[in-house]
């Protein structure tokens, strides 16, 4: 699924007066859907365009004002430990292991734990999407709402080909892969500093800490006007490598 609109470019600004400098990054899981990429590398170093998929989500968070950046991951951790300390990336990086998967409510508040700056608000994203939007933009509204937590939603595309008939099943058009009329998780969010102790030790956030929050009335959603696709299989990482070539994004990176 994916909006492939290229987003206008944002600045280095605080969000909402607040400036946001550190996020956690969810790269836990064993990919299996992407074997054979995966068969000796964690899904956040398959390359997209040349380029991992973490390093693509760091170059995004760096140009967004983030300076520190935790990563958690399961699969394969010695790997991404050694990419990161032989790389040169624009954001400082800590990589923590989960000893057992915690799920993704209970990673991201495992590594939130080791973000450094606890007091703070803090964005999180999963490791397998490629992104590009304006996090300044997100943290506006996340603050005009006073919510404690903002969820990215982003269009669902159906991964199918619609038929569109008429009332007498006379097959009018086919609609290749349309967008449908709902809205779907993102895997980026901005917590406050005091959902870290609400999410679970153990488990998926969406089925604890965001009905609690939804309860109250404080978890907001911010619609996505930008470029976004989860990598989730070969298809998607082949149409993800022609999408991001096409944008030009690692040859800018390259010349700055």
């Amino acid at each position: 699924m994916t909006t492939t609109q290229e987003p206008a470019p944002s600045t280095i600004t605080g969000w909402g007066g607040t400036t946001v400098r550190q996020a956690v990054i969810l790269a836990g899981g064993q990919a299996s859907r992407l074997r054979p990429y995966t068969d000796h590398i964690p899904k956040a170093l398959v390359e997209v365009a040349g380029r991992p998929i973490f390093e693509h989500q760091a170059h995004w968070l760096a140009a967004e004002g983030i300076e520190e950046v935790v990563i958690s991951c399961g699969y394969r951790a010695d790997v991404l430990r050694e990419f990161v300390a032989t790389r040169d990336l624009p954001v400082r990086v800590r990589v923590v292991v989960e000893d057992e998967p915690l799920g993704r409510g209970g990673g991201l508040k495992y590594a939130a734990g080791h973000l450094p700056y606890p007091d703070e608000r803090w964005a999180g994203l999963n490791g397998d999407i490629l992104t590009r939007f304006s996090l300044r933009d997100l943290g506006r509204a996340h603050v005009e709402r006073a919510a404690l937590a903002t969820v990215a939603v982003t269009p669902l595309k159906s991964p199918y080909g619609i038929v569109e008939m008429s009332h007498s099943d006379i097959v009018t058009s086919f609609v290749e892969a349309p967008v449908l009329p709902h809205w779907i998780n993102a895997g980026v969010y901005l917590f406050e500093p005091e959902v870290t102790a609400m999410l679970p030790d153990l488990g998926d956030h969406e089925d604890t800490t965001f009905p609690a929050l939804a309860g109250q009335g404080r978890l907001t959603a911010y619609r996505v006007n930008g470029y976004w696709r989860g990598v989730d299989n070969a298809k998607d990482l082949k149409e993800a490598s022609r999408e991001v070539a096409a944008f030009g994004w690692v040859r800018a990176v390259e010349a700055a």
